[in-house]
């Protein structure tokens, strides 16, 4: 298998500009939707949401956004990979955790009924 060799980035000013960038801008989407206070719903709605897409977009060019997407494709081509189980296989799973369940409750029961039968009928007595 050949491995990947791991690669270290150091994060530049310009990066951290567009960071800093990314985030006046979402908080300048949500400042805009107020100003607009007095305009239609709409409007407001179609302003915030293409800050905000300015913002993402900045952020995306970013080194660390840049990582953000390699992660996420790494991430589908893992998923990729997976070996799913067949509909049999999964209803044949979920019954037995079902059949589980229903016994672990049972054994539970049991168990509270017989500790309260001990404690109160035969310890102190009580009836009810």
């Amino acid at each position: 298998m050949a491995t990947q060799p791991t690669v270290e980035t150091v994060s530049t000013s310009a990066d951290k500009a567009k960071l800093a960038g990314a985030a006046l801008l979402v908080v300048g989407a949500v400042a805009v939707f107020y100003a607009l206070g007095k305009q239609d719903l709409w409007l407001r709605v179609i302003a915030l949401l293409l800050v905000l897409a300015a913002g993402v977009a900045l952020f995306f060019t970013s080194e660390p956004g840049k990582q953000l997407i390699g992660f996420g494709r790494e991430s589908v081509r893992e998923v990729r990979k997976v070996v799913w189980p067949t509909r049999k296989e999964a209803l044949q799973m979920t019954g037995y955790v079902v059949a589980f369940v229903f016994v672990m409750a049972l054994f539970m029961f049991l168990t509270d009924k017989t500790l309260e039968w001990v404690l109160y009928d035969l310890i102190l007595g009580w009836k009810r």
